[in-house]
């Protein structure tokens, strides 16, 4: 799945309490990580393009596609 033509990962913290019944409590935030250029599939041209195929922070943040996140979001 890509997300406005960018690849992206969620990251979602659940707390399971039983398994029969199931019993989870999904927490009311989460993170969601985007690559910051639009996936193409991989070529041996674009193989290395880090900010196209993960989604890792440390390494999209020095992206000159980069933008940082709205505080008041």
């Amino acid at each position: 799945m890509l997300l406005e033509g960018k690849k992206f990962d969620l990251r979602l913290y659940v707390l399971v309490t039983g398994y029969d019944p199931v019993q989870a409590y999904l927490a009311d935030e989460g993170l969601a990580r985007l690559c910051t250029d639009n996936y193409r599939q991989p070529t041996v041209n674009n193989m290395k393009n880090m900010f196209m195929h993960l989604t890792n922070f440390s390494l999209n943040k020095n992206s000159e596609n980069y933008k940082a996140p709205d505080e008041n979001f």
